[in-house]
């Protein structure tokens, strides 16, 4: 009896394993951790691939939307260069919040979505850009094309929520700083050659 090729039935890794999708940036393919309704923040364990309880959540604010990060892509130099008074990146895949008019209560799935736009942070001076993108199929955002097109309280949703998540008693929240669709590109085009640039990898998809 043959022996089973090796590794052709394994899992793929979720950040390596996974493409950004052929079109990306303005297409991507995002992996998600988190959905609205956790109240425990999951987070991707670089080594085996599969989800890991970070922390619960600290305050009662839950995530706004699917959050998760684009397979392949690093914030490494070049994003951290596209943040004044960064010190480099913070080292983890891109993050990504995904909107979506029908409640999504699973994790651990891969979503195609449609880049909008992005959230500048600042964590311990290193740069941790949350990428804003809408579900391509969705009904209701699918054809919402830029993040100054969103309905201002959503917008202020995803800056309360992540300038307040690690948000110890006394500090000061971070400071977050919305940006458009085109910056948002540039920062996923960044994230995506700083992954080549530490892991190798074929360019696209």
């Amino acid at each position: 009896m043959s022996s089973p090729e090796p590794f052709s039935t394994w899992r793929p890794h979720p950040w390596h394993g996974i493409s950004p999708g052929p079109d990306a940036p303005r297409i991507v393919q995002a992996y998600i951790e988190i959905t609205p309704f956790d109240l425990i923040k999951y987070e991707i364990d670089k080594v085996t691939g599969f989800l890991r309880i970070d922390r619960p959540q600290r305050s009662s604010s839950s995530p706004p939307s699917l959050y998760g990060f684009i397979p392949r892509t690093l914030c490494g130099r070049r994003t951290g260069a596209l943040t004044p008074g960064a010190s480099g990146g913070d080292g983890d895949p891109l993050d990504i919040c995904v909107l979506s008019e029908r409640p999504i209560n699973a994790r651990e799935i891969l979503v195609k979505a449609k880049v909008i736009g992005g959230l500048t942070m600042l964590d311990n001076n290193e740069a941790d850009d949350k990428i804003v993108a809408v579900l391509t199929s969705d009904l209701v955002w699918g054809e919402v094309d830029d993040l100054a097109r969103l309905p201002a309280v959503l917008v202020e949703r995803l800056r309360h929520y992540f300038s307040t998540y690690k948000l110890l008693p006394g500090a000061v929240p971070l400071a977050i700083t919305p940006y458009p669709k085109a910056r948002a590109h540039e920062v996923i085009e960044a994230a995506l050659r700083d992954y080549r640039e530490m892991f190798g990898g074929p360019k696209a998809p």
